[in-house]
């Protein structure tokens, strides 16, 4: 091009130039308006300040689309996967934006845009659970699961826990009062099923207002609940034959944990231990947490047998309170049990003991 123009300045003659280099009489002349003049090393310097001008615009105007795109979807908390994939789908759509770009300006690789999910309807699962929940009104989370395993269901307790929340069916649980430290009465650590009992009183009311009570006895190595007495009126004679007709069953243990109540330090309590070699544990006055299974079970047996239920009369308290009982040891499973029910608990050390000796 600069050779072009000096050989003209020269005295060459523009149509026989132009000729010559086959270019047009028009370009000749244009060249000549923007670089005459001009030495090859301006031409090239201007040259690269015309393509870095012409890079600098394209940059423009792309971060022009840029914003853009952006304040169409501003209004957006783009932070999830799922809506920053319809955040990239709006803007290729509506912005004319490629995906490559949405992708950068949302921050989400191509990969995990183009991804589709393979989460399974949690419809079936969701009503189930809210099945189990009104038919067991005092369950939590755990146990539930534990039910819709028994039923098939066999899904990770993450996402039993996620449904479980969405549903809203976490329990109100009230906040125990702190207590103050205090040392513990040292008593036996069971070793075998039989080996350790605890009782317990639980009282409440009929329809009719008038008060009943429940005796509860628990084996606290199966945690089992052997028996539940339901009367209006229960003394230290109504609890020994109580025990005597537990000992036909299945025999009587070692050790006895009691609180310190009238009925367990009654006479006949007292002579009744002494004959069936039968040692009672008190533990001391006004420390319940030194029985803290048994006061564990109290508390759940009011929470979901007792204060769910309308008791008409004594008969009818002994059978809907029996029906509980049936079903805490036979389907309720228990988190220290590893989520078995006392009895499988049981039949498990029964099977494993006769394989042993045989």
């Amino acid at each position: 091009m600069i050779s072009i123009l000096k050989e003209v300045e020269a005295g060459a003659k523009v149509a026989e130039t132009c000729r010559k280099y086959g270019i047009s009489d028009a370009i000749y002349y244009s060249w000549k308006s923007k670089y005459a003049g001009l030495e090859l090393a301006e031409l090239k310097r201007l040259k690269g300040l015309e393509e870095e001008n012409s890079k600098l615009k394209r940059i423009v105007a792309e971060q022009a689309l840029d914003i853009q795109a952006l304040k169409g979807v501003l209004g957006k908390k783009v932070l999830k996967p799922e809506v920053k994939r319809k955040v990239v789908k709006d803007m290729t759509e509506n912005f004319g934006r490629s995906i490559n770009k949405s992708c950068q300006l949302c921050n989400i690789s191509r990969s995990s845009n183009e991804y589709k999910t393979k989460r399974q309807d949690d419809h079936p699962i969701t009503e189930r659970l809210m099945e189990l929940a009104q038919k067991k009104r005092r369950y939590g989370c755990r146990r539930l699961h534990e039910l819709l395993k028994r039923e098939g269901v066999v899904i990770h307790h993450k996402r039993t826990e996620r449904l479980y929340r969405k549903a809203g069916l976490s329990l109100r649980i009230k906040k125990r009062r702190k207590l103050s430290a205090a040392l513990r009465l040292s008593l036996p650590t069971p070793a075998k099923p039989n080996q350790l009992w605890a009782m317990d009183f639980v009282s409440d009311s009929l329809a009719n207002c008038r008060r009943f009570r429940c005796l509860n006895i628990i084996d606290l190595y199966t945690r089992e609940c052997l028996r539940t007495v339901v009367d209006t009126s229960i003394n230290g004679v109504r609890v020994t034959k109580t025990l005597d007709m537990l000992n036909e069953l299945r025999g009587l243990p070692e050790t006895i944990i009691t609180d310190n109540g009238s009925e367990f330090t009654s006479k006949a309590m007292s002579v009744w231990a002494q004959s069936n070699n039968v040692t009672i544990a008190f533990i001391r006055p006004g420390k319940p947490m030194e029985n803290g299974f048994v006061e564990s079970f109290n508390g759940h047996f009011r929470d979901e047998c007792l204060n769910e239920q309308w008791f008409t009369s004594i008969n009818n308290a002994r059978e809907k309170i029996g029906a509980w009982r049936n079903e805490y040891n036979s389907c309720r499973p228990h988190s220290s049990l590893g989520m078995k029910t006392p009895q499988e608990f049981a039949k498990q050390l029964f099977e494993s003991v006769e394989t042993g000796v045989a």
